[in-house]
């Protein structure tokens, strides 16, 4: 959903990850994809934002592109480096129920997409949500019957 809300709000975005996931980056908004494991990230460099969601090593390697003023964010915990001239932000989710009412309502509207991976009862939590093979999409636990 990030890349469909910071294209709604205008920027202009450069999606990561492995080369599986270029098609579905592109199609939810970003602009360029760049593949981790066979293209060069150090090539995009001078970003404004980062919106790091791995961590380790390529929160590492992505502090370096941020432009001076620029920003990290990081939600695989505390960013592993400062951008030189720029900050470092451990973005922790705090719930509000105003703000998931507005994506929800967007997800209804059709204004933002979303994939669904898998869907259990919550009997089969614990395995949904720690599956042996990765699942595309978000999983969803299904409270009552």
């Amino acid at each position: 959903m990030v890349t469909q809300l910071a294209r709604e709000a205008g920027a202009y975005v450069i999606g990561t990850g492995r080369a599986a996931d270029r098609r579905a980056a592109l199609d939810f908004g970003a602009r360029e994809f760049v593949d981790l494991e066979n293209d060069t990230l150090e090539d995009v460099g001078g970003v404004d934002l980062v919106f790091d969601v791995i961590g380790g090593g390529i929160g590492q390697r992505s502090a370096g592109l941020v432009r001076a003023g620029g920003t990290l964010v990081s939600v695989a915990g505390p960013p592993p480096a400062r951008p030189a001239d720029g900050l470092a932000i451990d973005f922790v989710v705090v719930p509000d129920r105003a703000q998931l009412g507005e994506i929800a309502q967007r997800v209804r509207d059709g204004r933002l997409r979303t994939v669904i991976g898998d869907v259990a009862p919550l009997d089969d939590a614990v395995a949904a949500l720690n599956p042996a093979e990765r699942v595309r999409g978000k999983t969803i636990i299904r409270v009552r019957p």
